[in-house]
């Protein structure tokens, strides 16, 4: 015979299905906005993949002209959810794409290389922004973005720093900027190669430990040969994984401050940097199956879009237009610092290791 209800179950069975209400009108209010950043998401993959160019700036074009979504309506919620929990998704799975035998595998000169470049530029960043009058905090994240991996760090290490208006706005600038100046270095970087006579595998250290964007290093490195575009391609990935140590230094860094801006204590190592480190460590044991691995650096991708697609709905030109051009010029003289440790431990020796 079934039992009767007592009051303790009833009260318990009500707390579920208003828990599960609430997530069910949670989810219907973000459902809009988020649609229209996966919208846009497909439309400049498709423009991207049929004629080229880099598609993180094309989302963020396309959402910064549908700006007036983001002020008020339906679509809010959305967006705001895609700009923050599909970010944070999106940095975790990048952890597919890294093992630790591949870090291993490029010896001590290529990993001291790319430390020196990592943080050495994130410190000039800081000390060029003082000398420009800006921000420390815009000074930090675009040295993190040029150092690191572009646009993915821009939004990674701009997740674990205080959010405000201000914040927002230096996370597009930096995307814009590294971006822009990605793709000037794919084409640019292998005449440089030629011009200064490195070798295959000299070369494939200098791109992949100066150019910011994944895409653009394979792209520059299998345009000289297949052993540049490896060993390129693997020096970057040692790059993305120096994305962990560095949103850990911003986490401890910025704690008081985003304990204040978000409403009490947050947690040392977020949920998203954890999962990072879970992935490499389980991809490293050799457990994912390739199909596997391939899906979720898709999802990862396809995650980063709608996120940029989604800043930049709360982002316009004109609050863009306020900030000069000491952010371009901040950015530029990060890159050829960057470029210069780089030939200097290439010329040193210590890229030889």
């Amino acid at each position: 015979m079934p039992q009767p209800e007592t009051p303790a179950m009833s009260k318990s069975h009500a707390l579920s299905l208003r828990g599960w209400r609430r997530h069910g009108a949670s989810a219907r209010q973000r459902m809009p906005g988020v649609l229209i950043c996966i919208t846009i998401a497909l439309a400049t993959t498709f423009i991207a993949d049929h004629y080229g160019g880099p598609t993180l700036l094309y989302a963020l074009l396309f959402g910064m002209s549908l700006h007036f979504l983001s002020e008020q309506g339906p679509c809010l919620a959305g967006i705001e959810f895609a700009a923050r929990t599909i970010l944070r998704l999106g940095v975790a799975l990048l952890g597919v794409r890294i093992t630790l035998e591949q870090v291993a595998a490029l010896g001590i000169g290529p990993v001291l290389t790319v430390v020196a470049g990592v943080v050495l530029t994130i410190a000039m960043g800081a000390v060029l922004a003082r000398l420009l009058g800006v921000s420390r905090d815009l000074g930090l994240l675009t040295g993190g973005s040029v150092a690191i991996c572009g646009a993915s760090a821009a939004m990674a290490l701009s997740a674990a720093m205080p959010r405000s208006e201000e914040s927002e706005r230096n996370t597009i600038l930096t995307v814009v900027g590294v971006t822009t100046l990605s793709t000037a270095a794919m084409v640019l970087y292998p005449l440089l190669v030629g011009a200064l006579g490195l070798s295959e595998t000299e070369a494939g250290i200098f791109l992949g430990g100066t150019i910011h964007d994944v895409a653009q290093v394979v792209g520059a490195g299998y345009m000289i040969s297949d052993q540049t575009g490896d060993v390129s391609t693997f020096v970057k990935l040692l790059r993305v994984a120096m994305l962990v140590p560095a949103v850990m230094v911003f986490m401890l860094l910025f704690r008081r401050a985003r304990g204040e801006t978000e409403g009490g204590k947050v947690p040392m190592f977020p949920a998203f940097l954890v999962a990072f480190v879970v992935l490499v460590l389980i991809n490293s044991l050799g457990v994912i199956p390739q199909v596997m691995t391939e899906a979720m650096t898709d999802l990862s991708r396809w995650c980063l879009v709608t996120a940029i697609a989604a800043l930049g709905i709360k982002t316009s030109f004109q609050k863009l237009a306020v900030v000069g051009w000491k952010p371009v010029i901040l950015m530029a003289a990060e890159t050829l610092f960057l470029l210069g440790v780089v030939l200097v431990c290439l010329y040193s020796g210590v890229a030889d290791w």
